[in-house]
């Protein structure tokens, strides 16, 4: 038996160091794509690998609609809801980040750009600040992703005022995910866990100032100081500090009709707009449990600083020529995207989505930074960094 399973091993073996152009085409292709080419596409792919091009075999697996409406779509979807699941809607969120790749355009305005996908002109219903129907249907008419989205501002589809928008962080399906209920505080940490690559305990520096700790921190849970010094100053110095940024953003639903939020939207309190319980365009959200320690930090506008330029977190690698502090979710979102961890978070994604593991030995860890490299030097284009994982894996 055992000598069945190494000799089986070892034919496998055989079979992946022998692999020609063919069955590397075969393979770049199912793994970017999630089936089988055409015998006209696998020709082509072929072809361009014999003769040294296998970039551009990779380029021609992802002009296939699969690797949009499928390999994009599942591998984006779980950024877009707290249970990070892969099953759920196709939303604003996941349309804009598919977009963005397919477009090339520059991966870190996912997180502060004026940009949002929908598909106009195929009968769907219209976009609405209130449902997320445009999608559902666009979805359950499997229009093929890669074709029917076209890009548009935030600004003329949702009627955001162009310095509110922050990407994807501000679609309508991040508010509902994000920003209903509660602080706004899971705004910022799903944004590490989806864009950092990693939750806030990882960053936790309790030698930080706790000056923008909020008033709804007890600074004694259930009367014990050493708690909050030791598990929860650490992680709120830094967190409430960038948070401030969405102070002026809410998702408003009606809870006794509708407790999910489905037909809820995300607003905005522009120039001008008085929250009645605050008393200024902060949401009242801001001010909860204001008594659990009314000497906390009280928060008035929408700005924000980043503490981690200090410390231990200065290893993130913020981009020096940002001031690190800044009002509202779009320079607080470019923060975050322009720092040397947001690009590796995505390449090594990328990485585990195409090659099936993540990152093991020295060959594959030098890939990961060649393909940092090669992402700054092609303007972010994340679509690039798929071609690349998928050619590196091509012989496994």
């Amino acid at each position: 038996m055992l000598k069945g399973i190494v000799a089986g091993l070892i034919t496998l073996i055989s079979l992946n160091a022998a692999a020609g152009p063919r069955e590397q085409a075969k393979r770049i292709h199912d793994r970017l794509a999630g089936i089988p080419p055409t015998e006209a596409i696998l020709a082509d792919m072929e072809a361009d690998i014999a003769s040294g091009d296998a970039l551009a075999a990779a380029y021609t697996a992802m002009d296939n609609d699969a690797f949009y409406s499928v390999t994009l779509k599942n591998w984006v979807t779980p950024w877009t809801n707290e249970p990070m699941t892969v099953f759920a809607p196709l939303n604003d969120y996941t349309a804009t980040v598919i977009g963005m790749i397919r477009d090339d355009v520059d991966i870190r305005e996912m997180l502060y750009g004026n940009v949002i996908y929908t598909a106009p002109g195929q009968g769907l219903p219209a976009y609405s600040n209130s449902n997320n129907n445009h999608y559902e249907q666009m979805e359950l008419q499997r229009l093929p992703l890669g074709t029917v989205l076209q890009q548009a501002t935030q600004t003329s589809v949702t009627g955001l005022e162009a310095e509110a928008t922050a990407g994807v962080l501000t679609t309508r399906q991040a508010a509902k995910a994000f920003l209903i209920d509660g602080t706004n505080r899971a705004q910022f940490r799903f944004a590490l866990l989806n864009h950092f690559c990693g939750d806030l305990e990882p960053l936790k520096d309790i030698e930080r100032s706790a000056d923008r700790i909020r008033q709804d921190v007890s600074r004694s849970p259930g009367g014990d100081s050493r708690i909050f010094m030791n598990s929860c100053y650490g992680c709120h110095a830094g967190m409430d500090a960038f948070i401030g940024s969405f102070a002026y953003y809410d998702y408003v639903y009606d809870m006794d009709n509708d407790p999910d939020g489905e037909n809820g939207q995300l607003v905005y309190n522009s120039q001008g707009v008085t929250d009645p319980e605050t008393g200024t365009r902060v949401v009242a959200k801001y001010h909860n449990n204001k008594f659990n320690f009314p000497g906390g930090y009280i928060t008035e506008d929408d700005s924000w600083e980043n503490y981690w330029r200090k410390g231990p977190n200065q290893l993130i690698g913020w981009d020096d020529s940002l001031p690190g502090t800044g009002n509202g979710a779009k320079s607080m979102g470019m923060e975050l995207s322009h720092s040397a961890r947001f690009s590796r978070c995505q390449v090594e994604k990328v990485f585990e989505n195409v090659c099936l593991r993540p990152p093991v030995d020295a060959n594959d860890r030098a890939q990961i930074n060649s393909m940092i490299t090669s992402l700054a030097n092609n303007g972010y284009q994340l679509k690039r960094t798929f071609a690349e994982s998928a050619v590196y894996c091509m012989g496994e």
